[in-house]
């Protein structure tokens, strides 16, 4: 025992002494958020594939609001390790644009200021136009730690397959609408067109193949009680049929390492035949193929039906997608809720989201339409800026912004069009950040993916899944079900 209280005192020590290192090696760093001018600020951001400090609408906000913010980003894999390793170490961020586990992590771990007073003392503008239902999303034990951020619009579907629609063609096959024919289509590929049929990755619960299952949601009720879906005996039944579908060759043996680039860039090559893709992306799929392929066709995928002829798009409804959350030992708490709040102001909203009237934007009969190629060059990159949004407004200029690009607006009409009357809502997409579910998920979710990428390639046996269970339940997915429960049931 003794040895073991030396042991955690000399630990101690040197993480304080590795913190004030850190701390000296900061100060006076003005232009990296840190102990300069105020009016300089530092924001993290999820992975994009642009560089944001040169975008026109950093340039933008730094002239409406004269402030001068160095962004960053996460990279675009191992994202939540990355962000909870620079938390442990302190690093000066003054804004941080969060996912919604990311923040239930961040929260439940005592990193995020509380900003109830900073809002009441700036946040005007912001309390203006978030509603209170958005507002409660966002209060953990009480007290509010982020502004949330909500979207364009209520309960869509984004993701379909997407088919190399030529290959087929000259197959004289016609699209999947069910398990037997999607296995059917997937065999030809392999051994008529020698190529990978379907790839993907990383996500090992695969939206358009799950929900044949009825595997919709992460959250799912059944008789009046909610289970998370790795409690659904279907899940395992999921499972065997992808690990089938990789022991036969019929998905990318790299699925477990693949990024979403990195499967994009296996069909633009002509070394895939099928993917997933969410329609915002779908310009990098068709652009980078073309280009490859000028005479290549591509088709989306119905959603595929069940034995029983039913077919199920999973949504998270109108929820928050990300929280703006300041850490607690940011420098600078005051200037960007000050920051972020000026944001808020209408005409400065507006700008962010599609920029200036008669430059990026006309507005003819109450609809909003981009102004190209202005809107495309100035505009495409809008909606990493935002840090939540006028509720009421940002739904009308979004449509424009679906229209920056007539992929992105085909491939979201077609896959809406294809949902039409098939959207199973996650029963917990209303909840607030649940503590017991808050410092869990994120670990759980890590878990479950890796358990599962190991299924699905047999490195580890299906026969396991029971011991998965158990050991999930053990570390925290039982608490969180409990807790889960407990809010439904007062809800």
């Amino acid at each position: 025992m003794r040895r073991n209280q030396i042991w955690l005192s000399i630990v101690a020590v040197i993480a304080v002494l590795s913190l004030i290192g850190c701390n000296g090696s900061k100060s006076g760093a003005g232009a990296d958020g840190g102990e300069g001018d105020g009016k300089q600020l530092r924001q993290l951001m999820p992975f994009e594939r642009f560089e944001p400090n040169g975008d026109a609408v950093a340039q933008y906000l730094k002239e409406k609001t004269d402030y001068t913010v160095k962004y960053e980003m996460l990279p675009a894999e191992n994202a939540d390790e990355k962000l909870n390793l620079l938390m442990a170490n302190k690093e000066p961020y003054d804004v941080l644009k969060l996912a919604p586990a990311q923040y239930y992590q961040l929260v439940s771990s005592g990193a995020l200021e509380p900003l109830d007073d900073l809002i009441e003392q700036y946040g005007a503008n912001m309390k203006q136009v978030i509603g209170s239902e958005s507002w409660e999303g966002a209060r953990y034990e009480g007290k509010t730690y982020a502004i949330p951020e909500t979207g364009g619009g209520s309960g869509t579907a984004s993701y379909a397959l997407v088919v190399r629609q030529d290959w087929l063609d000259e197959m004289n096959m016609k699209a999947p609408t069910n398990l037997d024919e999607f296995v059917t289509v997937l065999r030809a590929f392999k051994e008529k067109k020698k190529v990978i049929p379907l790839t993907g990755g990383k996500v090992p619960v695969h939206p358009d193949i799950a929900s044949v299952f009825g595997l919709t949601t992460a959250w799912m009720e059944r008789d009046g009680k909610i289970i998370h879906s790795v409690e659904a005996p279907e899940m395992r039944e999921y499972l065997a049929f992808m690990s089938t579908l990789y022991k036969e060759g019929l998905i990318d043996s790299e699925w477990g390492i693949n990024t979403a680039d990195k499967s994009i860039e296996k069909v633009a090559s002509g070394k895939a035949a099928m993917y997933s893709p969410g329609w915002w992306v779908a310009p990098n799929l068709v652009n980078a193929l073309a280009k490859n392929f000028p005479d290549a066709k591509l088709g989306i995928v119905p959603v595929l039906k069940d034995k029983a002829g039913v077919a199920r798009v999973g949504s998270a409804g109108n929820t928050i997608n990300y929280f703006i959350a300041v850490p607690k030992f940011a420098k600078h708490k005051e200037e960007a809720v000050k920051w972020l709040d000026m944001k808020f102001d209408k005409d400065i909203f507006k700008g962010i989201a599609i920029g200036e009237e008669g430059a990026h934007h006309k507005l003819e009969d109450g609809v909003y339409t981009p102004i190209m190629p202005k809107f495309a060059d100035e505009r495409s990159n809008a909606s990493s800026f935002l840090t939540g949004v006028d509720e009421k407004n940002y739904p009308i200029y979004w449509q424009a912004r679906l229209k920056k690009n007539p992929v992105v607006e085909s491939y979201f009409a077609t896959f809406q069009k294809n949902a039409e009357g098939l959207l199973v809502i996650d029963p917990m997409s209303a909840a607030p950040p649940i503590p017991d579910i808050s410092k869990n998920l994120q670990r759980l979710n890590k878990y479950q993916e890796d358990t599962f990428i190991n299924f699905i390639s047999g490195t580890e046996p299906l026969d396991n899944y029971d011991q998965f269970l158990t050991e999930w339940r053990a570390q925290g997915g039982e608490e969180m079900v409990k807790a889960a429960n407990e809010w439904y049931a007062k809800r």
